[in-house]
């Protein structure tokens, strides 16, 4: 990672601990969700403020960053909590394959503000923050559907 991405993750993990605790308190903005799922390693939960995407009526986790721990673990896992504000849903993840992957990429950055495209060539990801760059990239860029609530279990 250069050091202009190592310092944009530096102010992303800070932000998300500001994120975390807000969710915590009850507070609920924007896309963002906890993600709690259990660690690959360890099995202890672990917790992620990530953005809920929606993209022609379905829900979305998207990878922005290279090696991130959520990916690894949800991918082990294949089920975790979301969470937001006071409200939890126990979900199952499916990860597109690399070639259902580029047309959601592609929506998600030309939905979008600027910045999201930009966020995916800053950390690297991607070559071209436009739509078709950062769908270009679908083979760096993890890509979880949320499937519905874990049989029996609601928030």
């Amino acid at each position: 990672m250069d050091a202009k991405a190592a310092g944009y993750r530096r102010k992303v993990n800070t932000i998300n601990r500001v994120i975390t605790a807000l969710q915590r308190a009850g507070l609920a903005f924007g896309p963002m969700e906890l993600l709690t799922v259990a660690g690959r390693r360890s099995g202890e939960p672990r917790t992620f403020p990530l953005a809920v995407l929606k993209v022609q009526g379905e829900e979305y986790l998207i990878q922005a960053f290279p090696k991130a721990a959520w990916v690894a673990n949800v991918r082990a896992a294949g089920e975790g909590t979301l969470s937001r504000g006071r409200r939890s849903r126990r979900v199952r993840f499916a990860e597109l394959p690399v070639a259902e992957r580029g047309p959601v990429l592609r929506e998600v950055v030309a939905s979008g503000p600027p910045s999201v495209g930009r966020r995916y060539v800053t950390t690297g990801l991607a070559e071209s923050p436009t739509p078709d760059g950062v769908a270009e990239a679908a083979g760096r860029i993890a890509v979880f559907r949320v499937e519905g609530v874990v049989s029996g279990v609601a928030g």
